[in-house]
């Protein structure tokens, strides 16, 4: 028995359209096997999704760590958010922006969670999405969170992951289509700390590193960061999970992050809400009049309101803080489009 007949529109670059519904400049083809519709479903998925690619941050072994069972878990809290915890096999998730979008640019993410948990969507492939319809490409880092169960030091763990994330993205540019010279990392609450300290703490990297290849990031990107362990305005909670409870003065200081300011330190982009009953705002004060004094490139957004862990959107305004974001990158050139050839990584 024969198949019925059926009629399949493809355009070059465009969306399927209703099978039923020709559209000028789409070719119709009649009479295939159904199997073409499945085709036809398939070659246009990458339209609607983002192209995500989830490798082992590590190829080989983790640096720093005990031979303890994979306890990872993931859930959801109060506000439907997913959250991650006990995590010690760490991650890049690859979001890939359409090939004709890509601009060279790449931010690596680091959602926050208190160096308890990590809130995986909210501060992490939600951003990610949001860059791809920059043109950027975004990789979500999942680091490990800091544990004596786990690690052998748990203070160097998440920034040891923070570096093999630059490393690796830059080792890798020319696979994902990114400018090596492009490469910033972003984070939110903890995740800002472990930012921030990625963007102070490079000089000496804390993984294996025979290729000695650059771990700096080229900018930063913080959101309600926690920066200081002072205890004027430090997070008690993220500060003891890095550095424990009875931390020495020196240690204090050393992830005390507008400490560790130096000419060397790449340009920033800070957003805080005033009324943030987590992390003061003077965490994002203190650090970006620290970029000033060294005369490194700053711009800081201090909102009226939005509390704490607000994610994309701020609360209580129509004012989104990605637009300003968007114009920072853009007007020091991270959103030119770039060339060069390369494969997709897809």
């Amino acid at each position: 028995m024969k198949d019925s007949p059926l009629t399949i529109m493809f355009a070059a670059g465009g969306i399927c359209p209703p099978l039923n519904q020709p559209r000028k400049g789409f070719v119709k083809i009649a009479g295939m096997k159904k199997i073409i519709v499945f085709i036809c479903f398939v070659s246009c998925l990458p339209l609607f999704t983002n192209a995500q690619k989830t490798i082992p941050l590590y190829p080989d072994s983790i640096p720093n760590s005990r031979p303890t069972p994979d306890e990872e878990s993931s859930g959801h809290d109060k506000n439907g958010v997913v959250i991650l915890s006990k995590v010690s096999r760490p991650t890049l998730t690859l979001f890939l922006p359409q090939k004709d979008k890509a601009n060279g640019t790449c931010v690596i993410i680091c959602p926050g969670g208190g160096y308890w948990v990590e809130a995986i969507d909210l501060e992490g492939t939600d951003i990610a999405k949001r860059f791809n319809e920059m043109g950027i490409t975004a990789v979500v880092l999942k680091y490990r969170i800091p544990s004596d169960q786990t690690m052998i030091d748990r203070e160097i763990g998440p920034l040891q992951d923070a570096q093999q994330a630059i490393k690796t993205v830059r080792e890798r540019a020319k696979d994902w289509n990114i400018d090596p010279s492009r490469i910033g990392i972003m984070g939110f609450s903890a995740g800002g700390h472990l930012a921030a300290t990625a963007g102070t703490h490079f000089a000496k990297a804390l993984i294996p590193n025979i290729e000695n290849t650059s771990v700096r990031p080229d900018f930063m990107l913080l959101i309600y960061p926690v920066i200081t362990c002072q205890s004027a305005y430090g997070h008690k909670g993220s500060c003891e999970q890095i550095i424990g409870q009875h931390p020495t003065p020196e240690k204090i200081t050393e992830y005390s992050n507008e400490l560790q300011v130096t000419d060397a330190t790449p340009p920033a982009f800070l957003v805080h809400a005033s009324d943030d009953p987590a992390v003061p705002p003077q965490n994002s004060i203190i650090f970006y009049l620290a970029l000033l004094e060294h005369h490194i490139p700053a711009e800081m957004h201090i909102y009226k309101s939005s509390g704490h862990g607000f994610g994309l959107h701020l609360k209580n305004t129509k004012e989104e803080w990605m637009d300003r974001c968007r114009n920072w990158m853009d007007g020091n050139g991270w959103l030119k489009q770039q060339h060069a050839e390369s494969s997709d990584g897809r």
